[in-house]
């Protein structure tokens, strides 16, 4: 439709319903419980008229004038109490008075949030805020942001050409031309989405401030959205919802037969703990850059530190709080639920005993298997970790840390990626001090990977993925 026709002379009506995760409960004395991704809320003494208004919403978008309240002030004030505090679980919803359904929905991401919509000052351009990113979800375009209140679901054609428009700082009116709509249309979506945080509204003075201020300098759109939505357990950030229903827990252990295996060395436990130095001795050594000496690292001694770091010492049964039961194992280092999803890749550059090349670790077998056996490509690795070190020689191996994701997004969902960086930092942590109870150096290098690592490793990506990288060597 066009500005001028009958049908651009359409109004905008606003529209409140419930999350479909909300479920209104009644208690034995009468009390309302509204039951939320956020938790549980009890409203004692709540008028009929107000639950009647609330069923009606978990049902679907209503306005606020078929609502049962609707002309009974004490029943209106009582109902707006129970939506604040149910702010979370209220979706906002903006339609044409056409009974077509909402151009647009902010759906809430936070337990508080608050929605101060209202008239766009005139003339005032908008734009998207540089953390805002559009994605579909479920059939609709979606429009997030890292640091907003809500997410929003484009649902009309308008809403999706308004939304996109929006790279650059645009007018209301230079958007009614762009969308064919009328410029009171556009200006209340607009409102809607500046409402959700998803938009900015330029300053008097022209400028554009992210809510967050200076501070959100320091962030990439990518890390911030990254940080939020895995700190939060959000629904949005969970895999896909239908294949998580089709996926079979994965293995404890990664099966491996691409070439030949070798059994590594193991030592005693009872006679490491006898002679091992203390754990505060370790902890108090200091740290000391990466002198990579070029003496060949005998076998033995990489059969011990993996032994030491990364074994598997037993498989059984484990489950989280609420969460699905599942084959753990216990290892030396630190995993959540004993999911243990990280796999080790070990480059072998100078050893006495094996060959050059990359093999694959088996922690429960405890052996070595090669992979890759292209010396040019196992070369293009230590390059990298030698830069990374700053050192001048390559190390005698190379410690690549991947990631089965289905091991742990199995059990996590949208927390899966985060959990894995702390587990990273787990084993790095224990290399490190089984290193030094070894005479040996095992260090952190940040390697610029790109997707040489994975086609080095003959890895499946996405479904497994390098995440960290650790020279070990004699010291110099």
């Amino acid at each position: 439709m066009t500005p001028d026709s009958p049908e651009g002379r359409a109004e905008t009506i606003r529209l409140l319903s419930l999350t479909e995760d909300t479920l209104l409960e009644a208690a034995d004395d009468g009390t309302l419980v509204a039951v939320t991704w956020w938790g549980e809320y009890e409203f004692p003494g709540t008028p009929e008229e107000v639950r009647a208004s609330l069923d009606r919403m978990a049902l679907g978008p209503v306005t606020m004038a078929n609502l049962a309240v609707d002309g009974q002030d004490e029943s209106r004030v009582s109902l707006r109490k129970v939506l604040t505090r149910l702010s979370g679980s209220v979706v906002h919803s903006l339609a044409l008075n056409d009974g077509q359904g909402p151009l647009l929905s902010a759906i809430p991401v936070t337990q508080n949030p608050a929605f101060p919509v209202g008239p766009l000052p005139a003339a005032r351009r908008v734009r998207l805020s540089r953390f805002t990113s559009l994605r579909a979800d479920g059939g609709t375009l979606l429009a997030e942001s890292a640091g907003a209140r809500y997410k929003v679901a484009l649902s009309s054609s308008p809403a999706v050409v308004i939304a996109s428009s929006l790279a650059a700082p645009r007018t209301v009116d230079e958007l009614a031309g762009t969308a064919g709509v009328p410029s009171a249309v556009v200006a209340d979506v607009l409102s809607f989405l500046v409402a959700a945080g998803v938009v900015l509204l330029a300053r008097p003075d022209g400028g554009f401030a992210e809510s967050g201020g200076p501070d959100l300098s320091v962030w990439s759109p990518g890390d911030l959205l990254f940080h939020t939505r895995s700190r939060t357990w959000q629904k949005g950030a969970a895999p896909d919802p239908d294949a998580a229903r089709e996926m079979r827990e994965p293995p404890v252990v990664k099966q491996v037969t691409a070439g030949p295996t070798f059994p590594l060395y193991r030592p005693d436990p009872a006679v490491l703990a006898a002679r091992d130095p203390t754990l505060t001795s370790l902890l108090e050594r200091d740290h000391i850059g990466p002198e990579l000496s070029e003496r060949a690292l005998p076998a033995r001694q990489i059969g011990e530190f993996l032994f030491r770091a990364a074994r598997v010492r037993s498989v059984g049964p484990a489950h989280l709080p609420g969460g699905p039961a599942h084959e753990a194992s216990q290892r030396p280092y630190f995993s959540v639920a004993c999911l243990y999803e990280l796999e080790i890749y070990v480059g072998i550059n100078r050893c006495d005993d094996l060959t050059r090349g990359i093999y694959h670790y088996d922690p429960l077998w405890h052996t070595l298997t090669l992979i890759n056996d292209d010396l040019p490509v196992l070369d293009s690795l230590l390059d990298m970790a030698m830069v990374a070190a700053g050192g001048h020689a390559r190390p005698s191996v190379l410690l690549t840390m991947t990631a089965r994701m289905s091991r742990i997004a199995w059990v996590l969902g949208g927390a899966a990626y985060a959990t894995t960086l702390l587990h990273v930092g787990a084993l790095q942590q224990v290399f490190s001090l089984a290193a030094k109870a070894m005479g040996l150096t095992a260090h952190a290098v940040p390697v610029d990977a790109g997707d040489r690592v994975d086609r080095a490793l003959k890895l499946r990506w996405p479904a497994e993925v390098s995440v960290g990288e650790c020279v070990l060597n004699l010291p110099g």
